[in-house]
């Protein structure tokens, strides 16, 4: 099964992602992870990613398609695999079709976690992290036993400065502009499947796996 899970930030796209790399016993990769893995493991396209990286620049499409094309090649992901944060342009859309022609494979499906901006905003926002140990709450669904403190270490809990309402807008109109043609060119596949990611996370994790068992 080879999946790509597209949708904005804040949709829910890792936690289903977890679920279903559990489900399938097929490995979630993110863009996140291949660039760590690379860097980690020094190759040759890790080291490009991270001189662009430390420098604060975005890492350009031949580096990252060809970080790609490296992880998909490894054995784990030869009975399938789902990609999480790319391909996020048209361009790199028909990167990871050659790729995957390269390996006599395709694409099964491909989920468009679908939350409007409202809800990515009234979840974003609410996120709350603690400065001691790392964990993280929500004001809405997932507080702490005291507002502003750490159920874990008492630590103060604070807003990240990319989770305030007018930078989520920004990172939204972003989204909006580089993903909107990448749902039509796999619709026009026939690939994209779209579910409503406003619904509870087993709902919707059901609802995913409800597709792809059909599919399979």
């Amino acid at each position: 099964m080879n999946l790509v899970l597209v949708g904005p930030p804040g949709a829910g796209k890792g936690t289903q992602a977890v679920r279903l790399q559990e489900a399938y016993g097929i490995p979630h990769i993110s863009t996140g992870d291949m660039f760590r893995k690379a860097i980690k493991e020094e190759t040759e396209l890790g080291k490009k990613a991270k001189e662009y990286m430390d420098q604060g620049k975005l890492v350009p499409d031949e580096v990252t398609i060809g970080i790609v094309r490296e992880r998909l090649s490894q054995k784990d992901c030869h009975q399938g695999f789902i990609l999480d944060g790319f391909p996020r342009t048209v361009n790199q859309a028909d990167a990871l079709n050659s790729i995957l022609a390269d390996m006599n494979t395709s694409l099964d499906a491909v989920i468009n976690i679908k939350v409007s901006d409202a809800e990515v905003i009234d979840r974003l926002s609410g996120r709350r992290i603690c400065k001691s140990c790392g964990a993280s709450y929500h004001v809405k669904f997932n507080p702490p036993k005291v507002a502003g403190v750490c159920d874990e270490c008492d630590g103060e809990l604070y807003q990240r400065e990319d989770d305030n309402p007018n930078t989520i807008q920004q990172r939204l109109n972003v989204y909006s502009e580089q993903t909107s043609p990448l749902i039509n060119y796999y619709q026009e596949r026939d690939l994209l499947e779209t579910i409503n990611g406003e619904d509870s996370l087993d709902n919707v994790f059901v609802e995913i796996k409800d597709l792809l068992d059909n599919i399979k």
